[in-house]
């Protein structure tokens, strides 16, 4: 599967430049850093959450679990994880499981946690479970510039 056209579409927009790193078949984020030979603090995932405003994609490095807490009180909004089945429509050009981290791409509100701030180059899923995109850390804050930015993850 190629880039999904809505992050790909997203990421010319904004004129970042990015590779495209190919790996073995992954099943989730942790695994996806050791296949692909990436440090997991440099892979951001992406974690869907909803109340009755609406959904928010919170993007924290794969090797970190989300304070869901912290974030509710963060954006005075009371969240919940969003469900499977919601996923699949929200985000239609992407294979299940394999959700960039890009919500600002489909139109959802983005908080980003700070300490990917620190990695040199992020790297995040392209849209299935094969690619991610590699790019440059002012890169990536370049796609995040109308994202929140706030501390809500906690090493695993």
């Amino acid at each position: 599967m190629a880039i999904a056209y809505r992050v790909e579409n997203y990421m010319v927009q904004h004129g970042v430049e990015y590779d495209v790193v190919t790996h073995a078949h992954s099943h989730n984020s942790m695994e996806t850093a050791e296949l692909a030979h990436v440090p997991g603090d440099r892979l951001a995932k992406s974690v869907v959450l909803e109340d009755d405003e609406g959904f928010v994609m919170a993007v924290l490095p794969s090797t970190c679990r989300i304070m869901l807490g912290r974030l509710s009180r963060e954006l005075n909004r009371k969240l919940r994880l969003a469900t499977e089945n919601e996923l699949s429509t929200l985000f239609g050009d992407c294979e299940p499981g394999a959700v960039p981290p890009v919500g600002l791409a489909y139109g959802m509100t983005t908080v980003v946690d700070k300490c990917l701030a620190d990695q040199p180059e992020i790297y995040f899923e392209a849209g299935d479970h094969e690619q991610l995109i590699r790019m440059r850390q002012d890169e990536f804050m370049t796609l995040m510039d109308h994202a929140r930015h706030a501390r809500f993850a906690a090493r695993m």
